[in-house]
């Protein structure tokens, strides 16, 4: 699958077989979000993969939008530390959007799960899996086979583009 079709075609999976995710396809997808582009190329990011079923049923309790959770096998929290570049946020979302492209090749469905800037649920997180200061969860990406396949949809709108000024 070329690049510019796993753009087009990634899309939120919100339903997985319970086929694993690979120990190497894991790696690839940390790989990914690893070689994104970060200011001053700071990296300021740190994942955390979470692959027993008790800490998913626990995210479940703390991030009210994450029920897709009971049928991944996988989830991955990216944070990010603030202390290294104001950037993080930036950072971590390009890092983010590689994985997701990243899984789309390799044929894995799945979806972000924003965290911060929510600030009970960046914490909810964080003393859930030990997270130490200054680090902050960002968002949680489910993963795992796609149980559900969605087509291309549409989105390029003329109407948002301005040449040379609003």
């Amino acid at each position: 699958m070329d690049a510019l079709e796993v753009i087009f075609t990634r899309r939120s999976i919100r339903r997985y077989t319970n086929e694993a995710v690979t120990e190497d396809n894991i790696k690839t997808l940390l790989e990914a979000g690893m070689n994104a582009p970060s200011a001053n190329n700071s990296q300021p990011w740190h994942f955390i993969v979470v692959d027993e079923r008790a800490k998913l049923n626990a995210i479940m309790e703390v991030h009210p939008y994450s029920r897709m959770l009971a049928e991944a096998p996988l989830a991955i929290i990216v944070c990010g530390n603030p202390a290294i570049s104001k950037f993080w946020q930036q950072d971590c979302a390009a890092a983010t959007q590689n994985i997701l492209l990243a899984a789309r090749a390799l044929n894995l469905g799945t979806v972000w799960l924003g965290v911060y800037p929510d600030e009970q649920r960046a914490a909810s997180v964080a003393t859930l899996f030990g997270v130490p200061d200054p680090i902050k969860p960002m968002c949680i990406i489910a993963v795992g086979h796609p149980a559900e396949h969605k087509g291309r949809v549409e989105r390029y709108d003329a109407s948002k583009i301005h040449k040379n000024g609003w």
